[in-house]
């Protein structure tokens, strides 16, 4: 196997890292944590720019893969691929100017637009794994 091929798998693995961040730096600024939650969202940030990476590196050198699955797993796969492709290509410049406002200390842009973001970061990152699981584990040709 060649080092191309775990890719995906580590795809997946920095969207579950960046995810479990995610909702650990809410709770975190919840529960009036500010200092932890700032680093938890730097550690998200970066679990979610090695995934560009990686994303990126994998698309440009390895082989397109084909979804194996039939019927209503097909359709579900689909619908989880066409919303998560545009959400994410969207959530670059956002997440950036999320983590600009934070990391400058203007907390109310900061929290007005992690009411946008952050539902938008998770959602992305969630499916993400599934889609590595449906692709490459569950239904993989």
């Amino acid at each position: 196997m060649k080092i191309i091929d775990s890719l995906p798998a580590l795809n997946a693995s920095l969207n579950l890292v960046a995810f479990i961040l995610l909702i650990l730096g809410y709770r975190q600024v919840k529960a009036g944590e500010v200092e932890k939650h700032k680093k938890t969202m730097i550690m998200a940030l970066v679990a979610s720019s090695l995934f560009l990476i990686s994303y990126l590196t994998y698309h440009t050198l390895g082989e397109e893969k084909k979804f194996g699955g039939d019927g209503i797993i097909r359709v579900i796969y689909f619908i989880i691929l066409i919303t998560h492709i545009p959400l994410a290509g969207l959530m670059t410049p956002p997440i950036l100017f999320l983590a600009h406002a934070g990391l400058t200390e203007r907390i109310d842009r900061h929290k007005k637009l992690a009411r946008f973001v952050l539902p938008v970061w998770l959602y992305v990152s969630v499916t993400g794994v599934l889609i590595y699981l449906l692709l490459h584990v569950m239904y993989a040709k």
